[in-house]
């Protein structure tokens, strides 16, 4: 079962462990730097177009995130 807190908690560790600031992630995806803000605040989920997005810039894989692999 996927859960979102855990999704969160994984998100916002990929964001953190990219090293990136958040402003060149949010340029990158083009949208605004309080959207990272709120991801890696656990405070959000992305939509589904910026989440894929958002793993290709943070070089991560998707499955992991969603917590379908370890």
């Amino acid at each position: 079962m996927i859960v979102q807190s855990e999704i969160a908690e994984r998100l916002a560790e990929a964001i953190e462990q990219s090293g990136l600031p958040q402003k060149e992630i949010a340029a990158k995806l083009q949208i605004c730097q309080q959207m990272i803000s709120s991801y890696k605040n656990k405070q959000k989920l992305p939509s589904l177009e910026t989440f894929a997005n958002l793993c290709a810039v943070l070089d991560v894989d998707a499955d992991y995130i969603l917590c379908l692999k370890d």
